[in-house]
């Protein structure tokens, strides 16, 4: 079994970029590359996915202007990957987060960024399982043309049962280390951006030719997001935007991984965005061309087909045949991402483990597959005991601890670009670039994200967020979003008394020495 050896190493570096405050762990070096890394990042935000969960509900929430809120959720992702570029080239450190907001605000709050990350991660895994398991069912009953078989999706223990299986699945992959990881990423991740560049090919082929009476023409106005009718609906929409973009950190979690740790990751991170910020553009435009937004008929804004548009527009859109094949697409994109979402937290908790935030048993890592194996099958079983238990508890009650994602997302995001700026405050008049990339532009990231977080708490407190449900008056998603960061915190307290050294800042710091893996 790989250990580690504490001694302080003065020339140890990782692609050639001194480690002077990284712990080695014994992950596989140099298993990933460039457009591994950025495969790895747009998997786990699962694009088919958030468009066909979030389009019809962000076109719900500020109408034309669904295409303009797309571009405003993009804004702060952009300026918060900057942060996340330039800290990972002074720390490329698999903790990513939790170990940056560390050297940067200390022990007990960076604890809390990783506890921010980990339990968003384990409620969005629970979220793409059950995604998948539906549309598995949806696509058996649409191939043999057996209503009967897509309704088994509705018997409770078949779905569960099934859903298991999925995050078995995923699990396992991801034990057995990143080449298993990328080579079912580049299959599962090239089918579904095939399949959606058809649907808006032929989107807007049914646009041109009017085959749709709610068709619209393009329009420069809907760039505009100020022509959005209220800020509440600007914020809702934007939460919603935000949403869709989160995940495409993952491929920083692999920057011990993968080769250039201090480069290839930060450049990954945004092709990523790009791709995904296209992908969403020309989806939204494309859709909005063909069918409209508005709330009759096959309009993206109808409550009864918003939650799931895809559904709803691909026999339409595509006919009978590829029909079928954005099922398999949104079934593709779903499975993948809950196979790479492991990637982010298993990691996490390798990192915190590691540098004694955690028990000592998770910074074990697998000898042969070089992988968290521990981290990884407990992210596992827990994903799956709290997908059951939520399930078998309510329905509500799952479908509001979903909601109150955007909050934990919002969290440790904004935290992130924070600590960018307050890590490298002492070089940030060293020149312009400095001042912008490392300064100005994750301020303004963070600032935006910390907006959208109190905006978001306070409506959370009304009992019509979400499901409707309450607790004592108070909003339910409320309850969930503030009880699991309470949660934390009570977590932190405990562990704070069995490691000790990690939040007295004498295990992690600023200028940490680097520790080394020896076999």
């Amino acid at each position: 079994m790989t250990q580690l050896d504490v001694r302080p190493q003065v020339a140890d570096t990782v692609s050639g970029v001194a480690e002077g405050d990284v712990r080695g762990k014994g992950l596989g070096k140099g298993s990933v590359g460039l457009v591994g890394s950025a495969v790895i990042g747009i998997s786990t935000v699962a694009p088919v996915y958030c468009l066909t969960s979030t389009l019809g509900s962000t076109a719900g929430e500020v109408g034309l202007q669904m295409p303009a809120v797309f571009l405003a959720g993009f804004l702060p992702m952009l300026l918060v990957a900057f942060a996340y570029r330039e800290l990972n080239k002074a720390v490329p450190d698999c903790g990513t987060s939790f170990t940056w907001t560390v050297k940067a605000f200390g022990p007990r709050v960076g604890w809390m960024c990783g506890w921010g990350l980990v339990i968003a991660t384990i409620i969005v895994l629970s979220n793409l399982a059950g995604v998948a398991t539906s549309y598995f069912w949806l696509l058996a009953g649409e191939i043999t043309n057996n209503p009967s078989i897509s309704a088994l999706d509705d018997n409770k223990l078949v779905h569960i049962a099934t859903c298991l299986t999925l995050i078995a699945a995923a699990t396992a992959i991801s034990y057995r280390g990143m080449t298993a990881t990328k080579g079912v990423q580049y299959a599962l991740v090239g089918l579904q951006l095939a399949v959606l560049g058809l649907f808006v090919a032929m989107a807007f082929q049914k646009a041109s030719a009017g085959s749709f009476d709610t068709g619209l023409d393009f329009s420069w106005q809907w760039m505009n997001p100020f022509a959005v009718e209220s800020m509440a609906a600007f914020t809702a929409g934007l939460s919603l935007s935000i949403f869709m973009y989160w995940g495409w950190d993952a491929c920083l979690a692999t920057n011990e991984e993968t080769t250039g740790s201090a480069k290839t990751p930060g450049r990954a991170s945004l092709i990523a965005m790009v791709v995904l910020v296209g992908s969403y553009l020309a989806t939204g435009v494309a859709a909005q061309m063909a069918v409209g937004s508005g709330t009759a008929g096959l309009g993206l804004g109808n409550p009864e087909t918003s939650d799931n548009v895809f559904a709803a527009l691909a026999g339409p859109v595509m006919g009978p045949l590829l029909g079928i094949m954005l099922f398999v697409a949104v079934l593709a994109s779903a499975t993948a991402s809950l196979q790479t979402t492991f990637i982010p937290v298993a990691r996490t908790v390798l990192a915190m483990s590691t540098y004694e935030a955690l028990p000592s048993s998770y910074a074990k890592v697998h000898p042969r597959f070089k992988t968290p194996g521990r981290a990884t099958v407990t992210a596992g079983v827990a994903t799956g005991v709290f997908y059951t238990v939520m399930t078998l508890v309510s329905e509500n009650v799952l479908t509001d601890t979903i909601f109150a994602l955007g909050l934990m997302i919002c969290f440790y995001y904004s935290l992130t670009a924070f600590a960018c700026a307050w890590y490298f405050r002492g070089e940030l008049r060293r020149s312009a670039r400095d001042l912008f990339f490392k300064g100005v532009f994750p301020v303004l990231g963070g600032l935006l994200l910390a907006t959208v977080f109190l905006k978001t708490l306070i409506d959370m407190w009304n009992p019509s967020y979400g499901s409707g449900s309450t607790v004592l008056g108070v909003g339910s998603v409320f309850v969930i979003g503030v009880g699991l960061l309470a949660l934390g915190l009570v977590i932190m307290f405990v562990t704070e008394r069995r490691s000790p050294a990690f939040f007295r800042g004498q295990v992690l710091t600023k200028s940490t020495p680097a520790l080394v893996v020896e076999d």
